[in-house]
């Protein structure tokens, strides 16, 4: 008995010191200065900072197509299936990140892009949920091409780079316009003379529009004082007191007899929180579907489009990362440049097939490689967490838009900080900055803000004489885009 008792402690411990020698191999933690568990609290650290897109990306992908169909299928928004898509297509490609990049980037469902896809991809006539996902495999599979020919980089460099930050600083306002309408803070006014209203006639006077403010004001002091997780904590502080005021007061849903009610979910426990994960997201896309709607012309427009807000802050992420955890070579390069690139790139795939919209790096991964992160294990922990939250999806349900919508506004405060960055003084420089920035919100088209914008800065360079100044791809795609601005005249007149 002794024999057998000392034995198996003994055992134990050989396998694992097999099991870190085998993680020291492969994830070179000494040579990088960390070990395993710093890599654990990293990946959570980093779990933490982003699991609000399982919230956020089923809100924004709960709406109606076009044929007034919900993602996933049903009567009403399919909340807990998308959570639960979100959540597993996050937990494979990050976990793809560390095992095959060994890097310390998270991906999931990028906010922004998700916004195309809901505001704008599936709102075009005849456009379903499943031709949105559609494009956004084209994308993904347009973008896995130029990784593997080089050409990502080319057209990195061709869109000049005040307009790469008036495309993320329009995006940042167009979240915010969507995250103060999800709230109800910002209503349109078809009655009245203005186009939009304050509040309900300008003034804050129900319980869930005290909710948003107050989420609003707490969001935006613990990112104040770098609180990490900053994000969640207010969502979920906040929706623990939606949950009290819905158990004190019984707001219910809004309605016309009950404008005072929750715009979208009600906080409060009608069923399980833990349930086995519903996937009817999956495989939810179309290739054809698009080219038959809207022609190749205007899918190839609205691709490249998508392209153009999904794959640039990759690169700008992915060195915020590196230089965060001192991980950048001499010349400024991250460790497996291609690998890294390569594995975002198929995400944009993944997310369509998932029917999730586009999965990108997320600059959130930070605040783990801040608590110590250094290698692609933490990336590992960080996926096995989003795929252990696909059995939590039901929880997903029970957060308010009141209660999401602050981290939506506090997104958009983030991306727009960028904005110190563009020249405002050199008037070539700012009129289509300017017009990027404000055709996304005032047009509610991220599409629209991106081709005024290249239009204007092709435009601009030619009369101002530069125009040797202009890349050839930016002709391209500016002409591009006057085809499908001029797309409805152009089809009438085909049709004669």
């Amino acid at each position: 008995m002794n024999n057998i008792n000392g034995t198996a402690p003994a055992k134990q411990k050989k396998q694992q010191q097999s099991s870190a020698s085998f993680l020291e191999r492969v994830f070179q933690l000494s040579a990088r200065g960390t070990n395993i568990a710093r890599e654990l609290r990293g990946g959570f650290v980093t779990f933490l900072s982003m699991v609000y897109i399982l919230v956020l990306n089923p809100i924004i992908l709960s709406g109606k197509d076009s044929t007034g169909a919900y993602l996933g299928g049903g009567a009403e928004p399919n909340i807990v299936a998308i959570a639960a898509g979100t959540a597993l297509v996050a937990g494979v490609m990050t976990f793809l990140m560390g095992a095959i990049a060994n890097f310390p980037l998270a991906l999931a469902a990028g906010l922004g892009l998700n916004s195309v896809v809901a505001y704008a991809l599936v709102q075009i006539p005849g456009m379903t949920w499943a031709d949105g996902m559609g494009i956004i495999v084209i994308e993904g599979i347009v973008i896995v091409l130029l990784v593997l020919t080089g050409l990502r980089e080319a057209i990195f460099r061709a869109v000049p780079k005040f307009l790469r930050i008036a495309i993320s600083v329009g995006i940042g306002m167009f979240i915010s316009l969507i995250g103060f309408s999800n709230a109800g803070l910002v209503k349109g006014n078809k009655a009245g003379p203005t186009l939009l209203n304050f509040g309900n006639a300008g003034s804050i006077d129900t319980w869930p529009l005290f909710v948003f403010i107050l989420g609003l004001f707490l969001t935006f002091l613990l990112m104040a004082r770098r609180v990490p997780g900053a994000i969640l904590i207010g969502m979920t502080s906040t929706t623990i007191f939606g949950f009290i005021l819905e158990a004190v007061l019984h707001l219910g849903a809004v309605s016309e007899e009950n404008p005072g009610g929750w715009i979208s979910s009600v906080p409060a426990i009608n069923g399980p929180l833990v349930q086995t994960p519903h996937f009817e997201t999956l495989g939810e896309f179309s290739l054809v579907g698009p080219f038959q709607k809207l022609g190749v012309i205007t899918v190839v427009v609205l691709a490249f489009t998508v392209m153009l807000a999904d794959f640039f802050d990759t690169m700008g992420t992915m060195v915020a990362v590196a230089a965060e955890g001192k991980l950048l070579d001499a010349e400024g390069n991250p460790p497996r440049t291609r690998s890294i690139l390569m594995i975002d790139s198929v995400a944009a795939i993944a997310g369509g097939l998932g029917g999730v919209s586009s999965n990108t790096s997320f600059v959130e991964s930070t605040s783990g490689v801040a608590d110590g992160a250094r290698t692609g294990l933490a990336s590992v922990f960080t996926g096995i967490f989003f795929l252990l939250a696909t059995f939590l999806a039901p929880l997903v349900a029970l957060v308010p838009s009141e209660a999401a919508a602050p981290a939506l506004v506090a997104v958009g405060v983030l991306m727009m900080m960028q904005v110190a960055e563009i020249k405002w003084d050199d008037f070539s420089v700012a009129v289509p900055a300017f017009l990027t920035i404000a055709f996304m919100p005032f047009g509610y088209s991220i599409t629209v803000g991106i081709g005024v914008g290249f239009i204007v800065y092709v435009i601009m360079e030619s009369v101002m004489g530069r125009i040797r100044k202009v890349h050839p791809l930016m002709w391209v795609v500016a002409g591009l885009f006057v085809i499908y601005f001029l797309n409805g005249p152009i089809q009438r007149m085909l049709l004669g």
